[in-house]
C-alpha cells in the first residue's frame, strides 16, 4: 500500500509557525499510531512552510482565515484529488481540533462518497436508538463525537476523537471500542454537539440526525447533488456545526502548559549536545 501525504499549510500569514509546526507533528503522531489501529490507511502530516508551494501527491490541509458560505471541510479539485479548508485563527487554538477533524475524514474517505450500510436509527426523545430497517451512512470519521469536549491531547497539541470501523457494527459487545478515545459507547451513538448522515434506501434522499442542541433533531436534505455526497451535506451543515460549537478551556489550558515545558525541556536538551 503507497503512504499517502498530508500537508498542512498556514495561508493566513498569521499564526505562531512554532504551534502549527507542532501541531504537523502531532498529527502524524494521531495517523501513524492511532487512525492506523483501526482504520486501513497508511499516510504521513508534515507542515508545509510555503503557501505557495505544495509539492505535487500531498494533500494539503490549508489553514485559512475566512470561508466562504458552506466551504469548510474537504473538498476535490478538478482531478478530483482531496484538499481541506479549516479556519485558523490567533484568537484560540481550538483549529488543531478541526485540523484533524478533517485530516482524519479526508484519509478515511478521500472521495466523499463512501457509504456504510447499518441499522436504521430514529429519534426517541432526548437520544437516538436503533430502529426497523437499514440506512446508508456517510462515513464520516469524527462527525458523531466532533464536539470540542471529546478531544484528546497528543504532545499539547489538542486532535479530535473518531469512531472506529465497530460504529457501524449491528450491535453492542462488551471490550469493543467504538471511538478511539472510548466516548461513543455503542453503535451509531451521537454525541451533543455531533451528527450523522444518512441515505434511506426507501426515499434515496439525503437525511442527518443533528445533536447541536439539547436534543437531537432530524433534517431532510434532499436529493445529493454536487461533487460528493460529504460536500452536499457540509453546504447544508457547516455553518450549523460551527455556530454550536464550544470552546473547550480546560483542554487547551493543559495543552498550552504542557507545551511550555516541552519546550523549556527542549531549551535545555541543546546544551547536552
Amino acid at each position: 500500500m503507497s503512504v499517502i501525504q498530508v500537508g498542512l499549510v498556514d495561508t493566513t500569514g498569521a499564526l505562531d509557525s512554532a504551534l502549527v509546526e507542532a501541531a504537523a507533528a502531532s498529527l502524524n503522531t494521531q495517523v501513524m499510531r492511532d487512525l492506523t489501529q483501526f482504520w486501513n490507511v497508511q499516510a504521513t502530516v508534515r507542515h508545509l512552510p510555503n503557501p505557495k508551494a505544495i509539492p505535487v501527491g500531498v494533500w494539503p490541509v490549508l489553514l485559512v482565515a475566512k470561508l466562504p458560505p458552506g466551504e469548510g471541510g474537504v473538498h476535490l479539485t478538478k482531478k478530483n484529488q482531496p484538499y481541506s479548508l479549516v479556519i485558523g485563527t490567533t484568537d484560540s487554538s481550538d483549529w488543531t481540533i478541526d485540523a484533524s477533524h478533517e485530516t482524519i475524514e479526508m484519509l478515511v474517505d478521500p472521495s466523499g462518497n463512501r457509504l456504510e450500510a447499518s441499522r436504521a436509527i430514529k429519534i426517541v426523545g432526548n437520544d437516538v436508538e436503533d430502529a426497523a430497517g437499514e440506512f446508508e451512512y456517510l462515513v464520516e470519521a469524527c462527525d458523531p463525537c466532533e464536539a470540542n469536549q471529546y478531544a484528546y491531547s497528543i504532545n499539547g497539541i489538542a486532535v479530535s476523537d473518531f469512531i472506529t470501523p465497530h460504529f457501524y457494527d449491528p450491535v453492542t459487545t462488551s471490550g469493543t471500542r467504538y471511538s478511539f478515545g472510548g466516548n461513543i459507547t455503542r453503535p451509531r451513538q451521537i454525541l451533543p454537539g455531533g451528527y450523522i448522515s444518512y441515505t434511506d434506501p426507501q426515499s434515496d434522499e439525503v437525511e442527518q440526525i443533528l445533536f447541536l442542541g439539547p436534543k437531537p433533531v432530524h433534517r431532510d436534505l434532499g436529493p445529493a447533488s454536487g461533487s460528493s455526497l460529504r460536500v452536499f451535506v457540509d453546504g447544508h451543515t457547516y455553518e450549523m456545526v460551527q455556530e454550536s460549537r464550544k470552546p473547550n478551556h480546560a483542554l487547551a489550558k493543559r495543552c498550552k502548559a504542557h507545551r511550555q515545558i516541552v519546550e523549556k525541556a527542549a531549551l535545555q536538551r541543546r546544551k547536552f549536545y
